[in-house]
């Protein structure tokens, strides 16, 4: 077992899931936070990341357990609607959950992973983060505040040794969307725009996410690296 307990959030399913797993098996301990409290891997907690006094408690149910030494934000939600049509309700409750609970995570974890002598926080962003798309206005811009959001704290927190990474996922097949994109004519659009020819798999993520813990780079921080198989720069 590795020296250390890893959160992440969204641990129940999908990209999350994959996190959590690829970390369990690299022996870090987990610690999954999502709205049910299940977890793929290691101890689940339940906590709505939107609760800031929900996430501020199971953090430090979790620093009770052993040392923080890493943050993995990955809950999140896409929605779309035509722009002319959307709700200030709904592009802040988009926000709020893409993008304000991801500050509220790290500034929680923050003492923590000072007290263990600094730690690596990965924020779960989007390649549409730098992308113009039709009626996501929304989720564009909650995924491009997450990019601003890990320089800012890069820079403010590298004196603690605390490094903040963004890791933005082009299109990935989870289950909530695998029979999506399945469809015949999704998968003849992704052969097409995609460079690679294909949707990502979850755990590809939970994998490169694995790597940045397993292999640390002290240099390497404050940069959002797309994973997206290339279509976000295929002209």
């Amino acid at each position: 077992m590795r020296n250390g307990v890893i959160a992440v959030t969204g641990a129940s399913r999908g990209i999350g899931a994959a996190i959590a797993r690829a970390l369990a098996a690299l022996g870090w301990q987990i610690a999954g936070l999502s709205r049910t409290g299940k977890s793929a891997a290691g101890q689940g907690y339940v906590c709505d990341v939107t609760n800031e006094g929900a996430l501020a408690e199971a953090l430090r149910r979790v620093a009770a357990t052993g040392n923080i030494v890493g943050l993995v934000n990955n809950a999140g939600q896409h929605d779309e609607a035509p722009s002319h049509m959307i709700k200030a309700a709904d592009f802040e409750r988009l926000m709020r959950l893409n993008a304000t609970a991801v500050v509220v995570a790290c500034r929680e974890a923050y003492p923590y992973l000072k007290a263990s002598g600094g730690g690596l926080i990965v924020n779960i962003g989007s390649f549409f983060d730098k992308l113009g798309v039709a009626e996501n206005l929304a989720y564009c811009a909650s995924k491009a505040a997450v990019g601003a959001i890990t320089r800012c704290l890069a820079v403010e927190w590298a004196h603690d040794n605390i490094r903040v990474l963004d890791v933005a996922p082009g299109y990935i097949e989870t289950d909530l969307n695998k029979e999506f994109m399945n469809s015949e004519k999704v998968q003849r659009w992704l052969a097409r725009r995609v460079p690679v020819g294909r949707a990502g798999r979850v755990q590809e993520v939970g994998d490169f996410v694995a790597s940045l813990y397993a292999t640390p780079n002290g240099f390497l921080t404050g940069e959002t690296i797309y994973l997206d198989g290339g279509q976000g720069m295929n002209h």
